[in-house]
């Protein structure tokens, strides 16, 4: 599945739509924090041993 241009724009303008301008950096913000959990999970460690290191 390719995507161009015009596709990003228009999924990017209704995501807009739907959650709007406040609500979006909260929901990368947590989908960060999902991604980080996820890989220190992968790797057997917590959170608190990957902020000691």
């Amino acid at each position: 599945m390719n995507l161009g241009g015009t596709e990003i724009v228009l999924i990017l303008a209704v995501l807009l739509l739907l959650f709007g301008g406040t609500k979006i950096p909260q929901l990368m913000k947590g989908l960060g924090q999902g991604i980080r959990e996820f890989k220190a999970a992968s790797k057997g460690e917590t959170l608190d041993e990957e902020k000691k290191s």
